[in-house]
């Protein structure tokens, strides 16, 4: 893809097309990917990846992804335990969320949605879950009902950094408001100077100024080097 984009900097993209090629090849790895969990729970992330280990070891020994069933799998099996403490104590938010936090991090973004869904209705000012519940919104392609979340988020913690930035993702990539997106990148930087992912952050900012006023389906040339 880098290459392509070397060679054809003179070749016209619709804007679609050059929002998606500054996604792949200017600031891939931030936070390791587009968007920021709002939360994380303890051990959930190593023990995701050793279910993957344990699951598909010929795909993986492959460098293969493994396949959404085998996702879908890994999260069921991990999700057991909690399930079997749910039935006795089926008001906990942070198992419930802990729960979201599984599925999210195997791509099975519904059922996330579901317990996050379920998290909040008995801790409704928790702003991570609803952070990573909106997330998972975008992920499903709802980007209306994502950017609603995030803002009840920031309106009971209008700092979050993570909230701040994922919210500026939708609204570039999901409803192509570059104007938006950067104002709210810009509060991201206000409110939170020492941002461990500020270098970046700029960068992604002085490329996506490139689109500022661009509709969809305009012309535009594809991104410089």
């Amino acid at each position: 893809m880098s290459e392509t984009k070397k060679n054809s900097s003179v070749e016209q993209w619709t804007s679609l097309q050059a929002y998606a090629l500054a996604a792949v090849c200017l600031v891939v790895g931030i936070a390791g990917g587009w968007f920021v969990r709002g939360s994380q729970a303890p051990g959930t992330a190593g023990v995701v990846q050793s279910a993957a280990a344990a699951t598909a070891p010929q795909a993986n020994s492959a460098g293969a992804q493994p396949s959404p069933e085998e996702m879908r799998r890994m999260a069921d099996k991990q999700a057991e335990p909690l399930l079997a403490k749910l039935q006795t104590d089926p008001r906990n938010a942070g198992l419930l969320a802990n729960l979201g936090n599984i599925y999210y991090d195997t791509q099975q973004f519904p059922v996330a949605i579901d317990y996050y869904e379920k998290s909040l209705k008995l801790k409704p000012k928790d702003a991570s879950v609803r952070t990573d519940m909106a997330t998972a919104y975008w992920y499903v392609g709802n980007a209306d009902t994502a950017i609603a979340e995030f803002n009840k988020a920031l309106a009971d913690e209008p700092n979050k950094a993570n909230a701040l930035f994922n919210l500026g993702v939708v609204q570039w990539q999901g409803k192509l408001d570059v104007e938006a997106a950067l104002a709210t990148w810009q509060e991201l930087l206000k409110t939170n100077p020492n941002y461990e992912n500020k270098d970046k952050l700029v960068e992604l900012m002085a490329q996506v100024k490139k689109h500022a006023g661009m509709k969809p389906g305009t012309q535009a040339k594809a991104i410089a080097e």
